[in-house]
């Protein structure tokens, strides 16, 4: 991710210097700097593995004074303690949470979150905007990263469960290339699924009458019988047949799926 934000940068005609743990991963055209201090200038763009890294290599004396941009992933509430930190040290800082794969910054289909200080955003928004679309989501500096894990929270248990879909079709004899179409033909009925799904939390009305917590309930016991039977691992869909339980148990068994965010929310106390 390091080297494509300082292609981007290099590719838009901008002075870029670059720093790595690793020396000799510079892209061409970029200044390597031999320390992290060299490679300080008026806006700094971290990008490593997670927050503890980034307090690993910073010299916070080096940045007194300048703008610092973290786009390193990490939760909402070490956005926050790192805010502070760079407040503490006279860091002006925003944070950020790249949206989008390495292959896509740089072009029209790349995207970052920010948050923190909006004249902050504001003052770099140009040069930000040459990395991807930036999208700034207010003040406070983890809402960012909130957004960020709120929907990687998604994709990964979406990823999960084709990998968990694809070990059970096997052990019923399925080839995966007999099963890819159909979990494709999945994607394309999950967006309107999600805007229904936020429309009724917004409304805070769960209509069932398409699809209720108790078909959801039958269907997900069906998929457990299956792969217990086949020796899976069962964990994740355990925990969703669970929300239904309590909903059921509450008399809710006829609203609809969504309903069942409270119970997720709030340990099945709606």
């Amino acid at each position: 991710m390091g080297r494509a934000l300082a292609r981007a940068f290099i590719a838009n005609g901008d002075p870029t210097t670059v720093w790595n743990r690793t020396p000799g991963k510079a892209p061409d055209g970029a200044v390597e700097a031999k320390t992290v201090t060299e490679a300080v200038g008026e806006l700094t763009i971290v990008s490593v593995i997670d927050y503890d890294a980034v307090a690993a290599i910073l010299d916070a004396e080096a940045l007194r004074g300048k703008t610092l941009v973290n786009l390193t992933a990490d939760t909402p509430h070490r956005a926050r303690e790192m805010a502070a930190w760079a407040a503490g040290h006279g860091i002006t800082y925003l944070e950020g949470a790249v949206a989008c794969p390495a292959t896509a910054i740089g072009t029209p289909n790349g995207t970052i979150f920010y948050s923190g200080p909006s004249p902050v955003f504001s003052r770099w928004e140009a040069e930000l905007s040459v990395l991807a679309n930036p999208i700034y989501l207010g003040e406070d500096p983890g809402r960012a990263a909130a957004f960020d894990v709120a929907v990687l929270d998604v994709f990964w248990n979406a990823l999960a469960g084709v990998v968990h879909s694809y070990a059970l079709a096997s052990a019923e004899g399925i080839e995966p290339g007999e099963l890819t179409p159909m979990l494709k033909g999945l994607g394309e009925i999950l967006p309107a699924l999600v805007e229904e799904c936020g429309a009724n939390l917004e409304s805070g009305e769960h209509p069932g009458d398409a699809s209720s917590i108790r078909s959801a309930h039958a269907q997900i016991s069906h998929v457990i019988a299956a792969s217990e039977r086949a020796g899976l691992e069962t964990g994740a869909l355990r925990a969703a047949r669970g929300y239904a339980d309590r909903a059921m148990s509450d008399g809710r068994a006829k609203k609809g799926f969504s309903a069942l965010s409270a119970y997720v929310a709030e340990g099945g106390k709606p």
